[in-house]
């Protein structure tokens, strides 16, 4: 399982963009498995490649907006080849679509897509927020419409379960019909007091154990951590959340 763990690189953005290859050689020593990324913060991705395997880390996925998975896919293809990975994940809903007949377009958008990247062994994934629950389209929230495991859908999910906490669902039941269908699942925590704000992994109110587990049996491939804002060190923020992953693994016996 250790081998699973992954940082969400928008935690660290301002990192990034100061010395972006310095950040992922820290990281590497740091112990961290793999990276997904947000953006190359004007890098090439050949030379991003080429610092992630001097780092020893592999790449759990991309962060790819909606549009430009539609406008520039060849572009998208190149970048994901060279990065060493296949999964493509939209990480959010352009803000002009958080309505009914936006999701609804989304999901046609996402599975055009995925269908034309299902060839080459590309995947389209959704990233989720807590403000999918606000919105319903027919009988069900706009999140659980996207993420339809059905047949004729072919958008993956990419659950966010400190999202799913913040909506007031439980991440544990949240996740279970996704089994099969969520390559990569977002790790962060939130703290216990009346904030229920960001913290991390290990010092808030969220219960990992059940979801690794779950994630062991239903075909996770990587447990992404992202902390969207950190009270003090970004750096320091991650070693805490990867630190408390290893010892819970241990205790799992994973």
């Amino acid at each position: 399982m250790k081998r699973k763990f992954a940082v969400q690189l928008y935690t660290l953005r301002k990192e990034c963009e100061q010395d972006f290859p310095a950040t992922l050689r820290a990281l590497g020593r740091m112990g961290w498995a793999g990276v997904e990324t947000a953006g190359l913060h004007g890098r090439e991705a050949e030379e991003i490649a080429e610092v992630l395997r001097e780092a020893g880390l592999k790449t759990a996925g991309m962060h790819i907006s909606v549009e430009r998975l539609r406008a520039e896919p060849e572009r998208v293809k190149a970048e994901a080849r060279q990065l060493g990975t296949n999964r493509l994940i939209c990480p959010s809903v352009p803000h002009e679509w958080r309505n009914e007949q936006g999701y609804i377009r989304l999901r046609e958008e996402l599975n055009a897509a995925a269908s034309e990247l299902r060839d080459e062994g590309f995947t389209v994934a959704f990233h989720n927020h807590a403000f999918e629950f606000e919105t319903r389209v027919g009988e069900r929230d706009a999140l659980s419409y996207l993420l339809d495991p059905s047949p004729d859908n072919a958008v993956l999910a990419e659950i966010d379960v400190y999202w799913v906490s913040k909506a007031g669902k439980d991440p544990a039941a949240f996740i279970a019909p996704y089994r099969g269908r969520m390559p990569t699942m977002h790790l962060k925590d939130m703290t216990g007091d009346e904030r229920r704000t960001y913290a991390e992994i290990g010092r808030g109110i969220i219960d990992f154990e059940p979801l690794l587990l779950w994630g062991e049996q239903s075909g996770v491939e990587w447990y992404v951590v992202e902390q969207d804002i950190c009270e003090g060190e970004a750096m320091d923020s991650v070693k805490i959340s990867l630190d408390n992953l290893h010892a819970l693994a241990d205790r799992l016996g994973r």
